[in-house]
């Protein structure tokens, strides 16, 4: 169903990217996607309580229901500049939309990249005429590569639906490698589609989508001050008002999209080599399950014993012993995909031998049983590597 495409055509909307050198020479960095008419939006950003400048902006703006573009940088976050960050980001929004002609609060921004340093805007402010000279319907991979950072490859859904008896398209593309960690992820993602769904009712599927989909991976537990994913739906395909079956459709397409990109994200996770499931099931409540799959998944231990592919149990149970959940010490069971490795919190012999092939998989999957209840709980993580210390140890500098 979903496949990157060479050309990531979406009627109604234009994208472009140059090389500003906000940080880095001769790099794609400033990014802008345009709806050619107004579009419904929804978006969920960063719970982190301090907020990049573009957040707050964005954050605000989206209100409104209705927005015309998206104006994103990498390299440098605005977080932590103070009012000139607000300010910044204020006069290049305002700059883009007094070239587009439309209304300044209609631009959404948003920027990933080194905290507390401030935008180079006049380098920016000058480079915004070309950007919008440039726009077209197919500079959609030109804007995707405007909003990595540190990932080795770009994240890209693209699909075509039939809704409401017209052919929808929807584009989603997001960054994120690094500092993963719900609610949301440190990452930007962008949904572009010609589906017609007024922003009252984009709102809730968005949100829905985002919950089962960006929260619940983790790469290091950090979780950034810029996070930001939007969505915005030009009307085009002439679907009509979603209602009942194709209600369920968009539903699930919104929400399968946002899935399939966070899978990217932990795949991508700085330095990993493997991508891991955190199941949890048996317990007495769906915030006590994802409680303990959230803690076993941001264990160094665990994600280190992954990456050795050591069978070392032990890990996984000390991990959601201590993660605040009331659970039965004698009652545990723990699979490594389909193998038993421990049952009623004792190992069986054998089994971590058995276990090994198991772990050196692209994809491992962990299975923890608290028998406690009916309730489960899934989060997607990464294992560490050195690659993960190298890339953080030097990133600023």
């Amino acid at each position: 169903m979903f496949k990157n495409k060479s050309k990531l055509v979406v009627p109604g909307f234009q994208f472009s990217a140059v090389k500003c050198g906000i940080k880095y020479e001769n790099r794609l960095d400033l990014g802008l996607a345009w709806s050619e008419g107004p579009a419904s939006v929804a978006g969920a950003f960063t719970t982190n309580l301090i907020k990049a400048a573009p957040v707050v902006i964005s954050q605000n703006r989206v209100h409104s229901g209705i927005a015309r573009a998206i104006l994103v940088n990498s390299g440098y976050a605005n977080t932590c500049t103070g009012r000139q960050g607000y300010s910044d980001a204020n006069l290049l929004t305002s700059e883009v939309a007094r070239i587009l002609g439309v209304p300044a609060g209609s631009i959404l921004v948003a920027s990933t990249g080194t905290i507390g340093i401030p935008l180079p805007v006049e380098k920016m402010r000058n480079s915004l005429p070309p950007l919008v000279k440039i726009l077209n319907p197919e500079k959609a991979n030109d804007f995707i590569q405007s909003i990595l950072t540190t990932d080795t490859f770009p994240k890209v859904v693209y699909t075509r639906k039939v809704i409401g008896g017209r052919k929808v398209t929807l584009f989603g593309i997001a960054k994120g490698a690094g500092m993963i960690m719900p609610n949301m992820a440190t990452m930007l993602s962008f949904v572009f589609t010609d589906l017609a769904i007024p922003a009252p009712l984009l709102r809730p599927i968005f949100k829905v989508a985002v919950d089962e989909s960006f929260n619940r991976i983790t790469v290091d537990g950090d979780t950034s001050t810029n996070d930001t994913a939007l969505c915005l739906a030009n009307g085009l395909a002439g679907n009509g008002r979603p209602r009942g079956r194709s209600l369920s459709q968009v539903e699930s397409l919104i929400t399968e999209t946002l899935k399939e990109l966070a899978k990217m994200i932990v795949l991508d996770g700085e330095g990993a080599t493997r991508l891991v499931e955190i199941l949890v099931e048996g317990a007495r409540n769906p915030r006590e399950a994802d409680l303990v799959a959230r803690t076993i998944a941001n264990s160094p231990l665990v994600k280190t014993a992954i990456y050795g592919a050591e069978p070392n149990w032990g890990r996984i149970i000390a991990a959601a012993g201590r993660s605040g959940v009331r659970i039965n010490p004698d009652r545990v069971d723990i699979r490594f995909g389909d193998l038993p490795v421990v049952r009623s919190s004792l190992g069986i012999p054998g089994a971590q031998k058995r276990a090994i092939p198991l772990l050196k998989k692209k994809e491992v999957k962990i299975r923890v049983n608290l028998n406690q209840g009916k309730a489960r709980a899934s989060i997607l993580t990464c294992d560490f590597s050195e690659g993960y210390v190298k890339i953080n140890a030097g990133y600023m500098t």
